[in-house]
């Protein structure tokens, strides 16, 4: 077998949701935890890519799924796309996650009659790590930069925004951001324990348009 490259990766995943798009599922008949569905979506599409790569699975010391591609897998639900990850720095929310995400947007419908569940993966999303900063956050240091905004302007920004640092954390974040500015980031990223990542934006995008940084891999 092959080695799983971030190519091979993405070309897998149309054919993997044809194979579970609406294929009865009985295990997830009455699921209501979106967790649950996610566990069991993430699993078999791990089972999927076994038949046909080898790669390193991760693991929850290595944080992400794919952790050689560099890649996290997301599933969740069309009716409150979002989900939770790790925290590891505030950085996170101006320079993105540090990994790239896959992310599947699902339906699930029971069958009341049959006593099984069907999947429909609306949206298979692919954005680069690049891009996984906070929208709001980024964007308003964009501008605070393009209005020659200095340090002290930046910090106070990032004051406000509630970013979850100290005095000095905030100025060294606000010097690195002067010398070094973010890209604009598509997700909305709540403070939390851990980060809680929404994903409206970035359906919106990948389904309406090209946006850099963002692809639809149903298309």
């Amino acid at each position: 077998m092959q080695s799983l490259t971030l190519e091979t990766l993405k070309r897998s995943v149309a054919l993997f949701l044809h194979s579970i798009n609406h294929i009865p599922i009985v295990p997830l008949f009455g699921v209501t935890d979106g967790k649950a569905v996610g566990t069991f979506v993430e699993h078999a599409f791990h089972d999927y890519l076994k038949q046909y790569y080898t790669y390193g699975a991760g693991s929850a010391a290595k944080g992400i799924d794919f952790p050689e591609q560099v890649v996290d897998l997301k599933v969740t639900s069309v009716r409150q796309p979002q989900s939770s990850c790790p925290f590891s720095s505030a950085s996170q929310k101006v320079y993105g996650l540090g990994y790239h995400l896959l992310i599947f947007v699902y339906d699930k419908v029971d069958d009341d009659n049959q006593k099984v569940a069907y999947l429909k993966i609306q949206n298979a999303i692919f954005l680069q790590k690049e891009f996984t900063a906070d929208y709001q956050t980024t964007k308003g240091l964009l501008d605070i930069l393009m209005r020659q905004g200095n340090r002290d302007d930046i910090d106070a920004f990032l004051e406000e925004r509630n970013l979850p640092l100290d005095e000095i954390g905030r100025a060294e974040l606000a010097d690195r951001i002067l010398q070094n500015p973010p890209q604009q980031g598509y997700l909305t990223i709540s403070n939390a324990l851990q980060w809680r990542l929404q994903y409206g934006r970035v359906i919106t995008l990948a389904t309406e348009k090209q946006t850099l940084g963002i692809e639809d891999l149903l298309s």
